[in-house]
């Protein structure tokens, strides 16, 4: 983007994808938040994904709220993210008024990503991800920002592919801190079906600093699908993002009021 700290990278949850009215409801929300400057937006649907393995008869395997990425899995993956998902979004976007454009992070430009390495597990045990990928790299991704200059608001489904070629299954929340780091946005927003961070009484937390982020991923606190969206916090807040949060995008059209958990520093 061309004014650094500026804008805003909003991370959808699939869970807000699946129903026309689901997606209506996110495209009046990504206009609220682009009319107060440039916007950027990563989504998952991992719930269309199970939904298609398991009409396929291919188990879900996942650690962390990692998914294990066979070739099966990674051919159910991208077809359901880049195909499906990312163009129904972007569909109700443009209904709404916004100049959407639909791309994956295999597009040049938006991030490269190399396969992942032997993840360690938040109990310690090594696992092989499969076909996984990582986002890498330093720079802002020129695409995603000529496309902020130009006034487009880019939705990227987080598939990518490495130096080879190979087509790999990035999870949307480590996208999403990626590219909120290198972007320099003001504010990453992760919005999914609850209201933040849940204690164990199923409260929200409002708010977590690093050193309540590591206890939660260590001791097991966290679900297993509010692990990598912590991790992710934590990369965008350690590369200079100034507001994370996490908060409920169910029923509403404007997720700057939302409940929801704030993820600060030390």
């Amino acid at each position: 983007m061309t004014t650094h700290g500026a804008g805003v990278l909003l991370k959808l949850g699939g869970e807000l994808l699946e129903h026309a009215a689901g997606r209506r409801d996110v495209a009046r929300a990504m206009h609220r938040l682009r009319d107060a400057g440039p916007l950027v937006v990563v989504h998952g649907g991992g719930r269309e994904v199970d939904a298609e393995m398991a009409a396929k008869g291919i188990a879900k395997r996942a650690v962390d709220g990692l998914r294990l990425t066979d070739s099966d899995t990674l051919e159910v993956v991208v077809g359901v993210l880049a195909g499906r998902v990312n163009t129904r979004l972007v569909a109700a976007a443009r209904v709404a008024g916004i100049p959407a454009v639909g791309l994956t992070a295999a597009d040049a430009g938006v991030s490269p990503v190399r396969r992942a390495d032997t993840y360690t597990a938040a109990d310690g045990t090594q696992v092989d991800l499969g076909w996984v990928g990582k986002p890498v790299g330093t720079e802002a991704p020129v695409l995603v920002t000529r496309l902020c200059d130009a006034g487009f608001v880019p939705i990227i489904a987080s598939i990518g592919a490495d130096a080879d070629g190979q087509l790999l299954n990035v999870n949307a929340d480590t996208l999403a801190g990626h590219l909120a780091a290198r972007l320099s946005v003001e504010q990453l927003l992760i919005a999914g079906g609850t209201a933040g961070v849940l204690d164990e009484h199923g409260d929200t937390i409002t708010s977590i600093t690093g050193g309540l982020l590591e206890q939660l991923v260590a001791d097991g606190r966290a679900s297993a699908g509010m692990v990598a969206k912590l991790i992710a916090c934590r990369e965008a807040h350690r590369g200079g993002v100034a507001r994370v949060r996490i908060v409920s995008g169910k029923n509403t059209t404007n997720l700057d009021e939302c409940p929801g958990t704030t993820v600060g520093g030390q």
